[in-house]
């Protein structure tokens, strides 16, 4: 790794947690491999003093920042502009210096859009399901809409809030795109049929490893790809029952690793080749 200088360009990742983080890996590797002279840390933020710490970090220097759990939604009104995309997801995860304040985009989602690309995963004209009806699975929705999908159905235990991300999303979009769907009645679904299906929340994530939001092998029946955004475990439980049906399955290390590089392209103004993706990929996530 390169020595740390006077003009070297300080970023880092804010959360709470932050121990588990595997940003700085990726992007002081990022560093070391295009040869920029840039250094990447950790910074965990207690409850209650983001606002101080995004001013802090203006008044430092600091030139770019990403934003984990629990911060992405609570870190906009401390901004100076946010980007489209990041506003109509209603979250935030990289932040970039600019002359005013720092400028918030979403680099999630692009960067999800991105794994599936290598991961040879299209979802343009499908019909997708998304597990899940929080932040994430709002983003999640919000990319489909925008990435050519043809219909999403979203399923989730509290159906007031599949109703009300439907809700949101085909008022954005202006068409009829997404629908609610109790978890308990996922077998009205057509018979025969095969979606993609996006398992967005947080069942399944280490420790808690045994668990699927959906156990019932006769769901997994309907699933052509599977694809969990958790990335611990490597192989979620969500996953080895798209397995046992016969479904390729993948989980989020791809997605963490591009809502990475493309806030490291954000940042640099460089352009990732697939080939050192893979190399930090394989460093990285091995």
């Amino acid at each position: 790794m390169k020595p740390i200088t006077g003009t070297t360009y300080i970023a880092g990742v804010i959360g709470n947690p932050i121990g588990h983080t595997k940003s700085p890996a990726i992007h002081n590797m990022l560093a070391e491999e295009t040869g920029y002279d840039l250094a990447y840390g950790a910074f965990p933020v207690e409850t209650g003093r983001l606002q101080k710490a995004i001013e802090g970090a203006w008044a430092l220097g600091i030139k770019g920042l990403n934003i984990t759990v629990p911060y992405k939604q609570e870190v906009i009104p401390f901004l100076s502009e946010i980007d489209p995309l990041a506003a109509r997801i209603g979250a935030v995860n990289t932040l970039v210096r600019t002359d005013e304040g720092f400028k918030g985009y979403n680099t999630d989602m692009p960067g999800l859009l991105r794994a599936f690309e290598r991961d040879g995963v299209s979802i343009k004209d499908e019909d997708v399901l998304v597990l899940g009806a929080g932040g994430v699975a709002r983003a999640v929705v919000m990319l489909l809409e925008e990435s050519g999908a043809r219909s999403v159905t979203i399923i989730n235990r509290n159906t007031d809030r599949a109703e009300e991300l439907a809700g949101v999303v085909n008022e954005i979009s202006g068409r009829n795109f997404a629908r609610p769907l109790p978890i308990g009645n996922y077998g009205m679904l057509p018979e025969g049929a095969k979606y993609i299906v996006i398992q967005a929340t947080s069942v399944g994530m280490s420790p808690d490893t045994g668990k699927a939001v959906i156990e019932d092998p006769a769901f997994y029946e309907k699933v052509r790809t599977g694809y969990d955004l958790i990335f611990n475990p490597k192989v979620t439980r969500f996953m080895e029952l798209c397995g046992e049906a016969g479904a390729d399955s993948y989980n989020g290390s791809r997605m963490l690793l591009y809502q990475g590089i493309i806030a490291y392209e954000h940042w640099t103004g460089l352009s990732i080749s697939d080939e050192l993706a893979d190399k930090v990929y394989e460093k990285v996530f091995s």
